[in-house]
Formats: C-alpha cells, structure tokens, sequence
C-alpha cells in the first residue's frame, strides 16, 4: 500500500495543539482593513481552533500531523 499524501496547502495553514486540536489563523486580514475597526483586527490576529463540525475532513487530508 503506497503512503498516504499530505495536503501541503493545508500542512502550511494548520498545526495540531498538545492537545490534539487543529490551530488555524483567522481570514480577513488581508486587505481592506481601512474600515475594519482597531479592536476587530487586532482580535484577527489571535489564532483559533478548527471547527468541530471540519476536524473529520482536516484530519483526512492532515494523515501525519
């Protein structure tokens, strides 16, 4: 049976906790931040874990992590 591969797209966007949760950053930093306001983009900035209803799918394509 040949080795199961790593989605390096997905590899490069998470990490797994001590705990065994899935670590992501949050969406919308990017642009436009000119009317988004001080508070909202400094709470961007904290990561977050996976959604309990995606962990199924990421650990599908995360087979190593």
């Amino acid at each position: 049976m040949p080795k199961m591969k790593t989605s390096r797209a997905a590899a490069k966007r998470f990490k797994v906790t001590g705990t065994g949760k899935l670590k992501r950053n949050k969406a919308y930093k990017r642009h436009i931040l000119t009317k988004k306001t001080t508070k909202n983009k400094r709470n961007l900035r904290k990561a977050t874990t996976v959604d309990a209803t995606n962990v199924k799918v990421m650990k599908k394509i995360l087979p190593y992590l």
